[in-house]
């Protein structure tokens, strides 16, 4: 019998719009205090939110240009959960020695940041014996911290190179990672007065704000001590449609993580 007999036609070929579109990349614009625009691409869609600007990271963004002599300028700042990286990216224009913007191991993600970080190299200004600003790496909260503590420069004294910033937008909403957060902060934030992790986040479900306030306990437990910034009230929510108080929903709140003195290099409670 000929082959052609057995032809199925088009009885496994999916119908024309069986499956959704897939969502296509949009950009984002953040103006910068001082003028500059800082110009984004966000993923189409992406389970872990990739796809969005996020009132924190423009807030976080913010705050690094106000504080950029203290917090930023020469300094070397690693961002966890970037997303679409704004924060770093300011930080790198703002000067900062060296900034390794990380999120999520997924090609899509890491690939976004890396086009994000291409699309500003002409807003960052050039560093000293020609080394980069800027970097980006994908990690996985909670795995060895020793491939981000690769991309600082070494340092004078021989000791381990760590951060002297962190950027932490809107990450402790994820509360199952309160753990595995602090142990970063732990592993990664040089031990001195001045190194400081900044927490920003809004709390898009209002009622669960009390269990991501556990996060802070946690990390007085581990060594740090806790301040609290500011409370911003952004012009609109970022979920029109979820439930919940609306104030609370457009609210930043910032928060300064430092080292308990006690844990500060040369004290005797100097932890390793």
């Amino acid at each position: 019998m000929a082959e052609e007999e057995y032809s199925t036609g088009d009885l496994f070929q999916d119908p024309e719009g069986f499956y959704p579109e897939e969502a296509q990349p949009t950009f984002a614009e953040h103006k910068m205090l001082s003028g500059e625009t800082v110009r984004v691409r966000l993923v189409g869609s992406h389970p872990l939110y990739g796809n969005l600007l996020w009132n924190a990271g423009r807030t976080s963004s913010h705050y690094i240009e106000e504080h950029t002599d203290q917090l930023i300028r020469d300094k070397d700042v690693l961002e966890i959960g970037a997303a679409a990286g704004v924060p770093s990216i300011v930080s790198a224009i703002q000067g900062a020695r060296t900034v390794v913007m990380t999120d999520y191991y997924d090609p899509d993600l890491v690939q976004n940041m890396q086009y994000n970080a291409d699309l500003s190299a002409h807003l960052i200004p050039e560093a000293p014996e020609s080394r980069k600003r800027l970097y980006v790496e994908g990690y996985k909260w909670g795995n060895p911290v020793e491939p981000l503590l690769a991309y600082l420069p070494p340092t004078t004294d021989g000791m381990e190179a760590k951060f002297d910033v962190l950027i932490m937008a809107d990450v402790i909403y994820a509360h199952r990672e309160h753990g595995n957060l602090v142990k970063i902060m732990q592993q990664t934030l040089k031990k001195n007065s001045t190194s400081v992790a900044l927490v920003i986040f809004t709390a898009y479900q209002p009622w669960l704000l009390p269990q991501t306030e556990r996060f802070f306990p946690l990390a007085e437990a581990g060594g740090f001590t806790v301040t609290k910034i500011f409370e911003k009230l952004m012009g609109e929510v970022l979920f029109e449609n979820d439930p919940g108080d609306e104030k609370i929903r457009r609210t930043v709140f910032g928060y300064e993580l430092r080292w308990a003195p006690d844990q500060l290099e040369g004290t005797a409670g100097k932890t390793a």
